[in-house]
């Protein structure tokens, strides 16, 4: 009996734990600020979600390998960002502009022992992708972005075929740029260039000589 009672204490104290640690996965937000602050705290398989904030437009995924983080913009808005796990030595994840091909909620790899990617989204045909899977802290996949399985979720249930995804950086390399914030066009430099609005006489401005 005194066994029994530790084994239903010791397993009350492992549901805490993980129930605790499910908890501290993800979180979500209300406001651009709050997403803005839970951002810039997140650890390794964290993530912050906060759809709400921009309702409609075009998504896009901004994938920062430097920092192995991915933002979530949606209209222009960033609406979640969530850590990563890029492709280690051997297998870096390429960088480039890419759309997304196919999205299986059920896919299973054809390479690695039938090993299942949750949530799939192909970026490109020869096996890079953006799913669920393991998040150490560090780059460890063989090339895919790894996210955490409830954030893979809710970015494949939003994300339509085609849309972009951004992979920049280089995982272990020197963070030159800016953190991902609000789109914004940059200079030579990388700094981002002063916003000037619309005039109220102003419907557009045609700006050739800053497109180098």
């Amino acid at each position: 009996m005194r066994n029994h009672g530790m084994a239903i204490v010791a397993g009350a104290a492992l549901l805490l734990l993980y129930s605790g640690h499910a908890v501290a996965q993800g979180a979500r937000a209300s406001s651009a600020v709050e997403l803005a602050r839970q951002a810039d705290q997140l650890k390794p398989g964290q993530w912050v979600w906060a759809p709400e904030i921009a309702p409609d437009g075009p998504i896009t995924v901004y994938v920062d390998l430097s920092r192995q983080l991915a933002t979530v913009y949606r209209n222009g808005v960033r609406i979640g960002v969530s850590t990563v796990s890029s492709g280690k030595p051997g297998h870096e994840t390429p960088t480039g502009v890419f759309t997304i091909l196919q999205k299986d909620a059920k896919h299973r790899s054809s390479t690695y022992n039938n090993a299942p990617m949750p949530y799939q989204q192909r970026l490109t045909w020869d096996g890079v992708a953006l799913h669920a899977g393991g998040l150490p802290g560090y780059p460890e996949s063989h090339g895919c972005v790894h996210l955490p399985y409830e954030f893979a979720r809710l970015l494949f249930g939003e994300t339509p075929m085609g849309a972009t995804v951004i992979v920049a950086g280089k995982a272990g390399g020197s963070m030159l740029a800016p953190a991902a914030g609000v789109f914004a066009a940059q200079g030579e430099t990388g700094a981002a260039t002063p916003h000037v609005p619309l005039a109220d006489n102003e419907p557009y401005r045609w700006t050739p000589e800053v497109s180098p």
